[in-house]
């Protein structure tokens, strides 16, 4: 199917260099005022001024499309998400509201390993149908791309279910799912007196059992206090090298864990959180080319007042990211457009340097960067329609939903009018 997109009001390519953006090419969005873009075979076929783009052979061959002066721009990749779950944590909400810390959670007995119980009672199929549910949500708000990660199971199982569950789903929606293994979340109770054999556990059955199936893309892993180490967390990584599963880990979160260096170490696609991140670990970061993605609704729903400071990221040369984080217990949130909100007032970000975080550098961080984050020629036709005329709008209000259309591999997936000339 060919769409010809025309009357942008305003167009945001985000062209530019091919690799993750970085410094001052994080400000840079590819602006094009009154632009157009003719969408062919579920790919960009051209982008840019209307005259220009009119001249494609394949252009009056086009179903048009009116955006009416709107924004349009790639939609959202989102890099960091934990979708597999099988209820909300509602008495840890609870006890937060009354005082209790994270680490006070978990160790009364909420926190991850409750999810863990959840899950494990769930069947397949359940788990399938609600993160289809999810994903509805995720495509309303303008996220086309959204990484799954697995990490609710702790056992060999139940972990190969979230990540199957995950292929089940992304078989009947519109999202696409990335999925990431991440048995390393946390140790079971059943082994919490032996984490070290929870770790061979990881290494020498789960990681190889998932890259027999092909159920992930990437291995991950939770290094801070109380989870696990710098060894170990290098140990399981080097292990989901060996079987073809990229690097990705949650760092200096709670504490300056190391994860920064062991990412820097093991050559990973992202390190994810960075709250206590300090100078040497930016710098390693930079010189292993490893994307930082923040998570700062984590941040926000945790009452937390310490936020990433993603200027300062910035500012030291890394190529930053964001996320929403959604799991059930320390970032209950689908819309990035809020992520974005707090980007700029809360890390320092431009709505310049958010959006670019959101769409070109969150496709490098899911190692799709050669496909998917702008709406260059030969791109996967993934972009959004903002019901605004200013693209910074999408930064500056908060707590609701812009995104008028969504096209998804050149399919329109949600709309909320009707785009005709």
């Amino acid at each position: 199917m060919k769409f010809l997109l025309v009357n942008a009001g305003q167009l945001l390519t985000f062209g530019g260099p091919s690799g993750p953006r970085a410094g001052a090419e994080m400000g840079r969005v590819g602006l094009c005022r009154g632009g157009s873009v003719l969408v062919d075979d579920g790919k960009i076929a051209a982008a840019g001024l209307a005259d220009l783009v009119a001249r494609h052979p394949d252009a009056d061959k086009a179903r048009i499309l009116d955006i009416g002066g709107r924004v349009v721009m790639p939609g959202f990749v989102d890099s960091h998400a934990h979708p597999v779950f099988a209820a909300p944590r509602l008495k840890d909400f609870e006890l937060r509201t009354r005082g209790k810390g994270y680490e006070e959670i978990a160790a009364a007995g909420g926190g991850i390993l409750s999810s863990v119980d959840r899950v494990r009672g769930a069947r397949e199929d359940e788990l399938a149908e609600r993160l289809g549910r999810w994903a509805a949500r995720f495509i309303e708000c303008g996220t086309t791309t959204l990484e799954a990660k697995s990490g609710y199971g702790l056992d060999l199982a139940t972990e190969l279910k979230c990540l199957r569950a995950v292929k089940r789903a992304g078989a009947h929606t519109a999202l696409e799912l990335v999925p990431t293994f991440l048995g390393a979340h946390a140790v079971p109770a059943e082994l919490k007196h032996d984490p070290h054999g929870y770790v061979r556990r990881v290494c020498e059955e789960m990681i190889p059992a998932v890259a027999k199936e092909g159920l992930a893309r990437f291995a991950d892993v939770f290094c801070d206090r109380g989870y696990f180490s710098e060894p170990q967390a290098e140990t399981v990584l080097r292990a989901g090298l060996d079987h073809g599963l990229r690097p990705k880990i949650h760092a200096e979160q709670l504490s300056r864990s190391g994860g920064a260096s062991v990412a820097a170490r093991v050559g990973a696609v992202s390190a994810d959180h960075l709250d206590h991140a300090e100078p040497d670990d930016l710098a390693a970061l930079k010189a292993a080319g490893v994307v930082a993605s923040l998570v700062p609704a984590a941040n926000y729903f945790l009452g937390l007042n310490r936020y990433p400071s993603g200027r300062r990221l910035i500012d030291a040369g890394l190529a930053v990211a964001l996320a929403t984080d959604f799991n059930p217990g320390t970032a209950p949130c689908w819309n990035m457009q809020f992520v974005l909100s707090l980007a700029c007032t809360h890390l320092g970000m431009t709505p310049e340097e958010a959006l670019t975080a959101a769409t070109v550098n969150g496709a490098h961080a899911l190692g799709l960067g050669a496909t998917h984050g702008t709406l260059e020629p030969g791109r996967q036709a993934d972009l959004i329609v903002l019901d605004t005329d200013d693209y910074r709008e999408a930064c500056y209000y908060f707590g609701g939903n812009l995104v008028s259309m969504v096209m998804k591999r050149g399919g329109i997936v949600h709309s909320d009018r009707e785009y005709r000339a």
